[in-house]
């Protein structure tokens, strides 16, 4: 038996990690929803105290919506918007931040129970606290990014939603690692497979954050076919902005080109991961959940693309990579020599 699970409430302190990981996979998802409806801007105020609450009368309703009529966005995009529409873009921007509230208090109260009871197990509280230093920097970094949408431009700086999405998927990611080792599941030390797995993990996290830079600046709007993009493989404005290397970043049609091709890069990636597995007898479960898994987040970014992003579409495109991450991590944590 694994020495932390002689501790018994190693079991519960597990099961509450995993239970906040699932809070964060929500919260990814309810993200995906809130800036695929625009909704990110609609909340101008940052009242992490005592912002809980949404307007409960017509004249609070009044208030935010007049201060929703002094950012770009509203200026730029949704000047006609009244209020009632106002409401429905507000609701999931305030849903978000509540989740938010939510995983706060649901990490830092059990934190400090097991911590003040002496029950976390040695070598884990200084894990734990940066988990909630970590979520508490997180809020800051929301913030911070939908400032960027408060001043002259109608639209969230693309860097920071992609710092947001990582810092998130970071948290989600440590979080079931940490609940892994203090249950102590079974492990299948593999050297090789575990290098193999790492650079998987290295190719993943880039197509992600490209992935982000291309929600951020809508990039998923234009060359609406696969594999083609207007007459050939690669756009023909693919070098559109100078220097050349800043294309990658900042030109729509190149950082949708570039997500497409890291994408299907991981994807062959990971499935050699799965042959290799194979070859050497060592399929562990999350390595077949993992080719699965990718084989339908192709498809679902394809789809996605086809569809002109449909909201349902690339909810679920986001959610898969949650998903790929999470099942990446155990993969990991199980081959780990």
């Amino acid at each position: 038996m694994n020495k932390h699970m002689q501790n018994p409430s190693a079991r519960n302190i597990s099961n509450w990690l995993f239970g906040v990981a699932a809070l964060v996979f929500v919260m990814i998802i309810v993200g995906a929803i809130t800036r695929l409806t625009e909704s990110g801007l609609s909340m101008v105020e940052w009242r992490p105290l005592i912002g809980t609450l949404p307007p409960l009368n017509e004249e609070a309703w009044v208030r935010v919506f007049e201060l929703y009529k002094q950012t770009p966005e509203f200026q730029k995009k949704n000047f006609w918007m009244g209020i009632e529409d106002f409401k429905r873009i507000f609701f999931w921007e305030w849903f978000h931040r509540f989740m938010g509230r939510l995983i706060g208090v649901a990490y830092a109260l059990p934190f400090f129970y097991f911590l003040l009871t002496k029950k976390i197990p040695d070598g884990f509280k200084l894990k734990l606290l940066f988990l909630l230093i970590l979520g508490g920097l997180q809020g800051l970094l929301g913030w911070y990014m939908v400032q960027s949408g408060l001043v002259d431009r109608p639209s969230v700086s693309h860097y920071r939603l992609s710092a947001h999405l990582g810092v998130a998927l970071l948290i989600f990611s440590l979080l079931i690692w940490n609940a892994l080792s203090i249950r102590g599941i079974k492990k299948n030390p593999s050297p090789q497979l575990y290098t193999h797995a790492w650079v998987t993990l290295g190719f993943m996290i880039l197509t992600i954050f490209w992935g982000a830079y291309t929600a951020g600046l809508d990039a998923g709007l234009v060359y609406n076919e696969f594999p083609l993009m207007g007459d050939g493989i690669v756009p023909p404005d693919m070098w559109h902005l100078q220097p050349y290397w800043i294309n990658f970043f900042e030109n729509i049609p190149s950082v949708q080109f570039t997500h497409r091709w890291l994408a299907i890069m991981t994807a062959g990636i990971i499935l050699t991961l799965w042959g290799h597995a194979l070859y050497n007898k060592n399929a562990i479960w999350p390595i077949h959940i993992l080719a699965l898994l990718v084989t339908i987040q192709v498809g679902l970014g394809i789809a996605t693309l086809l569809s002109g992003v449909n909201i349902n579409l690339a909810t679920a495109h986001q959610a898969g990579a949650a998903l790929l991450l999470a099942t990446m991590t155990i993969i990991l944590y199980k081959t780990r020599p």
